[in-house]
């Protein structure tokens, strides 16, 4: 574990107001890591996000990463040197106070990227009790096969079509078939869900053909961003059989544009959710990850339909959920599994989560579960009802980590907005 020091004191301020009310996401004891523009810029700085503002990481001259991969693949004493630096120029009274708010910009007028480079994008199935709901209904009989307890199940995702949040995301085409048809259709999605998650960035590398142990994954992790799976149900209900999704995932996936360093979450870890009598191979059991290994981590989703924009309204909250009581498994379990074989991870790998999805329906990370599959609609504060997402919807994913005598800290939101099939308009029933 990373132990605390005193750029965790929660009675720590900063000379930047904003950094300093008692919701903002980016107090001085989060300095969560990510890539913006400029409108002049051709090509992305990096930044630190402090209250409503992100810092212009080239202040520090010398001392500046020289991108993102450096910072990412940096040793724990220098990522930890770099931390307290920038805490203590940011902090009330600091003599850099002037250098470096001559290097802020507010982030409602820079463009935010994704968070690193990502060329690899692994999702895993770590949420047991989304698992549980989708498996129940398909499965009713079985809803959980019988490796899951074993084997933190996963997916390779496609890289390419990640999408920094507040990106559009374009309803996708695919093979639908429903029951009373002989043969499938070519049809836009008429079942678009979202799907609740954590990414995990990876920061220092492997060599190919050199696992890690699940007592040193966790100094191979960088830190933590949020993530939505955007999925199409029915497409993936007809290709999923026998390798899995396709087209029902790789359209799609949203990132937030901040990566929260595991330096910052030092005080939010927590006991993992599985039972101490689960089954675990050495291989992915380890003590100190039983007793720390999951992060006090509280997620919600709020919706905002066009026409609740038109008239003025705020999104509204459907559903919450929280990383340490809904996933099975842990992210250094993750990392351990995903390298057993040998496999190489790389600076800036993605894994996602899995849906994290409370025990009750109304902790669902999901439409699919909250509506059970489509069947029972759910009913927004301004009368609209919802069974899947319909195009001009805006989803938006916030979380925060919270924990008593520590100053919570969080992600920043992870939104994408759906626009129609650019090929086809949506049929009606």
């Amino acid at each position: 574990m990373i132990e605390l020091d005193d750029t965790h004191d929660p009675a720590r301020t900063s000379w930047l107001a904003s950094a300093n009310t008692p919701d903002c996401d980016f107090p001085l004891q989060n300095l969560p890591f990510g890539r913006f523009m400029l409108p002049q810029d051709h090509a992305p700085r990096l930044g630190v996000a402090i209250g409503d503002c992100v810092l212009d990481l080239a202040v520090l001259g010398h001392d500046a990463p020289a991108d993102m991969t450096e910072l990412l693949t940096a040793s724990a004493a220098s990522r930890r040197t770099l931390r307290a630096l920038l805490c203590r120029a940011l902090t009330q009274g600091s003599p850099r106070q002037g250098q470096y708010r001559a290097a802020l910009y507010p982030l409602n007028r820079v463009r935010l990227l994704l968070p690193c480079a990502i060329e690899n994008y692994t999702d895993f199935y770590a949420g047991i009790h989304h698992a549980r709901a989708v498996g129940s209904l398909f499965r009713p009989d079985a809803p959980l096969l019988p490796n899951y307890h074993w084997v933190p199940i996963a997916y390779h995702g496609r890289a390419s079509s990640l999408l920094p949040s507040g990106s559009p995301v374009k309803r996708p085409l695919g093979q639908v078939k429903h029951a009373a048809e002989d043969s499938p259709q070519l049809r836009p999605t008429a079942k678009l869900d979202f799907e609740l998650e954590v990414g995990i960035i990876i920061g220092r590398p492997n060599d190919l053909g050199s696992p890690i142990p699940i007592d040193e994954a966790a100094s191979h992790i960088f830190g933590l961003t949020l993530l939505n799976d955007w999925s199409a149900r029915d497409i993936q209900a007809w290709e999923y059989q026998p390798l899995g999704p396709f087209l029902a995932k790789n359209f799609a996936t949203t990132l937030s544009p901040w990566i929260v360093t595991l330096e910052a979450l030092a005080p939010f870890h927590a006991p993992l959710a599985r039972p101490e009598e689960a089954p675990t191979l050495p291989y992915l059991d380890h003590d100190e990850d039983r007793r720390h290994g999951a992060f006090e981590i509280a997620l919600e989703v709020s919706l905002s339909t066009a026409r609740m924009r038109q008239a003025g309204e705020t999104p509204a909250r459907i559903t919450s959920s929280h990383f340490a009581r809904a996933a099975y498994w842990s992210a250094a379990q993750m990392v351990a599994h995903h390298t057993i074989n040998g496999c190489n991870l790389r600076p800036g790998d993605l894994l996602g989560s899995g849906t994290l999805s409370g025990p009750t329906r109304d902790q669902a990370g999901s439409l699919i579960e909250l509506t059970e599959g489509g069947k029972t609609a759910i009913t927004l504060p301004n009368g609209e009802a919802r069974r899947f997402l319909e195009d001009g919807d805006q989803v938006i994913f916030t979380g925060k980590a919270t924990k008593d005598g520590f100053r919570s800290i969080g992600f920043g939101a992870c939104v994408g907005e759906i626009l129609p099939c650019p090929q086809y308009a949506l049929p009606r029933d």
